[in-house]
């Protein structure tokens, strides 16, 4: 039994080695410590040996014991090392590469124009107002002095829709100055108010025309106000949204519900004036953006206040021409078709 106890340990070490994975090392372990191994074998012989060979064969079993569960020991720590790099490499992750982080949505361009131009205007004291889109005749015409044979109220120019009663002549609002009527309707004067809003023409899709866009419209309305609170106003604008170095003009024009009515200017800040091509201006060196002038007295006696009391400025402008002057935009369709390529650069 001795001999085959030293023949046994001299074997531990190539046979322990050559197991290649836990699994295997387990095996190798119950094929020479457990059930039926030859140190099971020995300790049951062991009681029927002569008592003057026991003292030697104990020693000889116990070192081959400790010998194999040694081995046993130091090939387990070896392959559990190298499970333990081979999961590491598995599961290895290249710090250099850039994030997979969530993106974050904005605002679109549209709406943060719309809300920096409000908010320059409740600097100034003004509210923010809302209206249907859904409008009648009368608030979208006939309130702001537009007559019955007015080339706007043609279906060429407006949309109509079948709701309601047919007398009221249902439409989709052709610019927010509905809810200017409305809002006055509802408030008595002092009245300083901005309308931003969707609105809706029959304009064929150009790069500056679309049968859906958005505006903005303003009103003040007050005792003694003049056409020179009107241009400050606006000028006071113009520096807040273009920059402080904008300069205005106004030119005489004509809209049926403000008398004088004038289209407001800025100077062009991509070429200053010089007269050089510009893709902005042409090359004239000033930009028209919005329409405005004194509230017609026909508009306070439509909503019930007295002409001879109150006196007024209105204006509106196309969100999409603001957006499209300042951030350089050659086409309106680019506002619409949600390209990423454009709406990233607006983040």
């Amino acid at each position: 039994m001795i001999q085959d106890l030293r023949t046994l340990q001299a074997s531990a070490a190539e046979v322990v080695g050559a197991a290649e994975t836990l699994e295997a090392l387990h095996e190798v372990e119950q094929s020479m410590l457990g059930q039926g191994s030859p140190i099971q074998r020995a300790r049951s012989a062991m009681r029927d040996l002569p008592n003057e060979e026991k003292p030697s064969a104990g020693r000889q079993l116990k070192e081959t014991t400790a010998h194999i569960q040694e081995l046993l020991g130091s090939r387990r720590s070896a392959l559990s090392l190298e499970s333990e790099n081979e999961n590491l490499k598995s599961d290895r992750v290249d710090v250099t590469l850039p994030g997979a982080g969530r993106s974050v949505g904005v605002p679109h361009l549209l709406t943060s124009t719309m809300a920096e131009v409000s908010d320059i205007f409740t600097g100034l004291g003004y509210r923010v107002a809302e209206g249907p889109e859904v409008e009648t005749g009368w608030y979208n015409f006939d309130a702001l002095n537009t007559g019955a044979d007015h080339p706007a109220r043609a279906e060429s120019d407006t949309l109509y829709v079948d709701y309601g009663d047919p007398k009221d002549e249902m439409l989709l609002r052709t610019q927010t100055s509905p809810m200017q009527a409305r809002y006055m309707q509802d408030h008595e004067p002092p009245v300083y108010v901005v309308v931003p809003g969707r609105v809706f023409r029959t304009d064929t899709l150009d790069p500056t025309h679309s049968p859906v866009f958005h505006q903005i419209e303003g009103l003040a309305v007050d005792t003694d106000i003049t056409f020179g609170d009107l241009k400050g106003t606006l000028a006071h604008f113009a520096r807040e949204y273009f920059g402080k170095g904008t300069k205005t003009q106004f030119l005489p024009h004509f809209f049926p519900f403000t008398e004088p009515s004038a289209e407001m200017h800025v100077s062009c800040f991509n070429c200053e004036g010089t007269g050089a091509r510009c893709r902005v201006c042409g090359g004239v060196g000033w930009i028209e953006i919005l329409g405005c002038g004194m509230v017609d007295p026909n508009v306070f006696e439509a909503v019930g206040y007295d002409p001879d009391r109150v006196t007024g400025f209105a204006f509106g402008m196309g969100v999409e021409r603001l957006a499209m002057i300042r951030h350089g935009l050659t086409h309106i369709k680019h506002l619409y078709e949600n390209d990423l390529r454009v709406v990233r650069q607006y983040r």
